[in-house]
């Protein structure tokens, strides 16, 4: 590191320092310089040739949404698991600020997450901003989870054991669905699993400024990818877009949320987790140190993904039971 390196650099640990610069090197202007297209061009990955853990079913589904539309999943199913059983099921929402993003980033962590829990994972392709914005994605999923509980004896999924889990944007859009369908009255997500969720529109809290310049995601960018999503005009303050500003949490299904040290959606994602606490909701919160924002994803890279992965797939377990 040089003189030029931003303080909050120095709370990485070696390997997320050498990454960050690695990261720098193939990203070297900010997504807001870069705008869509290019930040797409320049971020998004293709999956390996040779996947590090091979599943044998990994199939794709096409899945119906309101006005015929139609959006493409990715089902990881565990080997082993016996024909004709119905197996809990996980729908992950990938990260990307709601404009990158793409089923092969999340690739290796949903195979992780199939292969360590026994869970069956459909990770969804839900439409980006800024071409589709809010609430565009969030009726993505809304339609893809209601139409896997319809679908889910035929997908040999067990409609009482799905639960919902997202990393950044997909955190949003996992908390969202989980409040959109307690407050209609529906079957909520067994449990939700949220990791580094952007769930408040202020930017207010100390971590905005503390990590304002944190690697992969600076605070800058954030701001930019959010008005992305919601566009120019939106008054703000809308839980379904902002979860932190619901007048309760109370009722919603039981959360595991991670966060990053050096990242500066950290408090709000902290702040989600107390306020789920007080308003009667059980929720486990772990901070992984010396990491910064998207490390989940990346399975090869970071050894706190897979401690996260492993943590995931243990808390899976608790919900696995009929």
């Amino acid at each position: 590191m040089n003189d030029q390196t931003p303080e909050c650099w120095n709370l990485l640990d070696d390997n997320a320092a050498a990454m960050a610069r690695i990261f720098g090197q193939i990203i070297p202007k900010t997504l807001r310089e870069l705008g869509p297209e290019q930040a797409r061009a320049a971020a998004n990955t293709d999956a390996p040739p040779e996947p590090m853990i091979p599943l044998d079913k990994v199939d794709q589904l096409t899945i119906s949404t309101r006005d015929g539309g139609a959006i493409l999943a990715r089902r990881y199913r565990p080997d082993g698991t016996p024909s004709g059983d119905f197996a809990p099921a996980v729908v992950y929402l990938h990260g990307g600020g709601f404009v990158l993003g793409t089923l092969n980033g999340a690739d290796e962590l949903c195979r992780a997450i199939a292969a360590g829990s026994g869970w069956t994972v459909v990770s969804l392709e839900y439409r980006l901003a800024p071409e589709n914005p809010y609430p565009a994605a969030l009726h993505d999923c809304v339609d893809a989870f209601a139409w896997l509980i319809r679908n889910a004896s035929e997908l040999g999924i067990d409609p009482d054991r799905i639960a919902i889990a997202g990393d950044s944007a997909g955190g949003n859009l996992a908390a969202a669905l989980c409040l959109h369908r307690r407050d209609a009255g529906l079957t909520l997500p067994r449990t939700q699993i949220l990791a580094y969720p952007a769930v408040d529109d202020t930017f207010t809290t100390p971590a905005w400024t503390e990590f304002a310049d944190a690697p992969l995601l600076s605070a800058a960018d954030a701001q930019w990818l959010w008005e992305q999503y919601v566009g120019p005009n939106h008054p703000g303050g809308d839980q379904l877009a902002a979860p932190l500003r619901a007048a309760t949490l109370r009722d919603l299904p039981p959360a595991l949320i991670i966060t990053a040290e050096v990242d500066p959606l950290r408090d709000d994602s902290e702040a989600y987790a107390a306020r789920l606490w007080r308003d009667g909701v059980r929720v486990t919160l772990t901070r992984y140190s010396g990491v910064f924002h998207g490390f989940l994803s990346e399975v090869a890279l970071f050894p706190q993904a897979n401690h996260a992965i492993d943590e995931i797939c243990l808390y899976l377990s608790e919900f696995a039971r009929k």
